[in-house]
């Protein structure tokens, strides 16, 4: 339990010259704080207009203040909030008359933290404000937003309440021992542990598209040199990020930009070309083109439309296939499509010219839709989990399984127990909310032991 008297403040505003700037304060009773400042409090959530004036008497500004009681506030605790101008300077002596009232300096995520420990979110709600703070394209932000509003924390209660009547027959038997296991009640168990282990892998299935959306799409460039694919990544770019020549094997290294291409981030990345006799030095480009490949999400092959097809090397394709990979046909202001036999027929294909931007409404939609094929909907909702979730949600697997073995083996009972408790402390993990006494609960509840 957080210390009644304990008092913590902050800028909620980044720091440096804007129109508002808001300065934040949370702990029991601010309300107190609020009439010292003000002289009055008006009615929770209610803006109210004065001079703030420091403990002195002087006036630093005049400002729109509004204090928010207890529970029903970000924090879960009486919290001030305080817009005064935007004046960095302003900013600053307010913070530091609020600490020279008795308030202390918050440490990072310590708002949200206040949240978490009064029952205002759980541990995934408190993540996603982290991911919607940082999300960067429409999906990111969109997903974060659903698990801002509970999706993820949904999924986890529904699988915690199954595991937890699965445990709370389970360990009626361990306290009955007079009272067999029978055949066909292992066999229901192990159909809830199975319906467990499928939506559990569910989950871990969106660990990818957490990782796109907080990252960014991994899209790489390839083809042969001279194609245009540093033109392509300055046209999707907006501006001459990549050295262009006529000179082949001009990129000797890959590039990075970070775009945004509808509703998606993408890591867009420049490589060298697939020389077939390369220099040493073009030959170590290709080695970092190869490992870059390795690791792609999707492909732009750039493909000359004024030269015969080169094929890609076995690595790369080996990648590469319809779902993830766009053969865009470069230099159609140039040339008559007179190659059209040889072009890779199993992938899209959209023609665009680099240097003039012909077709590049059309790519951007193709990488639009491609895009759409990693999205993650479980049920209504779009669900990301990230690297800790996962880690989590793995422990969970390995003990449903080891559960489900030990029932079909018929171990002893207390071993099943054992690794169901270890999944039910993996569930907790993601969510910080798991109450053992809801087993003892459920266990009375359903068996009326005692009666």
């Amino acid at each position: 339990m957080l210390p009644a008297t304990d008092y913590i403040a902050a800028l909620a505003t980044p720091v440096g010259t804007s129109a508002i700037a808001v300065v934040r304060a949370s702990g029991s009773q601010v309300v107190e704080l609020v009439r010292t400042i003000f002289g009055s409090a008006p009615l929770p959530r209610t803006a109210q207009h004065a001079d703030y004036r420091d403990l002195n008497g002087n006036v630093v500004d005049d400002v729109l203040f509004t204090w928010f009681a207890a529970p029903h506030s970000y924090t879960g605790q009486d919290t001030l909030e305080i817009s005064s101008h935007g004046n960095p300077y302003i900013a600053q002596k307010i913070l530091e008359d609020l600490l020279a009232r008795g308030c202390r300096s918050a440490e990072p995520g310590e708002f949200t933290q206040r949240a978490f420990l009064n029952g205002r979110m759980d541990l995934s709600q408190a993540e996603a404000v982290m991911d919607l703070i940082h999300a960067r394209s429409e999906r990111a932000l969109l997903t974060a937003n659903q698990q801002l509003r509970g999706s993820l924390g949904r999924k986890m209660t529904e699988l915690i309440a199954l595991l937890v009547n699965i445990l709370a027959q389970i360990e009626a038997y361990i306290d009955f021992p007079e009272e067999d296991l029978p055949n066909e009640n292992k066999q229901a168990l192990v159909v809830d542990i199975e319906i467990l282990l499928k939506g559990t892998n569910q989950l871990m299935a969106t660990r990818h598209y957490g990782s796109l959306l907080r990252e960014g799409i991994k899209t790489v460039i390839l083809g042969e040199p001279n194609a245009g694919k540093s033109s392509l990544l300055n046209r999707l770019v907006g501006c001459d990020r990549a050295l262009v020549s006529p000179e082949p094997g001009t990129t000797r290294d890959y590039l990075e930009e970070r775009i945004i291409v509808g509703p998606h981030a993408l890591r867009l990345i420049d490589t060298a070309g697939f020389n077939l006799a390369p220099s040493p030095l073009e030959q170590r480009g290709i080695e970092k083109t190869l490992e870059q490949a390795v690791e792609a999400d999707l492909f732009l092959w750039v493909i000359d439309a004024s030269r015969p097809l080169v094929q890609l090397p076995s690595v790369a394709l080996n990648h590469m296939t319809p779902a993830n990979t766009i053969a865009v046909i470069n230099k159609v202001d140039l040339t008559a499509d007179q190659f059209h036999s040889q072009l890779p027929q199993n992938f899209p294909i959209v023609r665009v010219s680099a240097l003039v931007g012909t077709g590049f409404v059309t790519l951007q939609n193709q990488i639009t839709q491609l895009a759409e094929n990693f999205r993650s909907d479980i049920g209504d909702e779009i669900i990301a989990i990230n690297a800790r979730h996962a880690q989590a949600l793995d422990l969970a697997i390995q003990g449903l399984l080891s559960a489900k073995d030990k029932l079909q083996g018929n171990i002893a009972t207390e071993l099943v127990s054992s690794d169901l408790r270890s999944t039910l402390n993996s569930y907790g993990e993601i969510s910080g909310k798991i109450d053992n006494e809801r087993i003892l609960d459920q266990l009375f509840a359903s068996f009326c032991i005692g009666k």
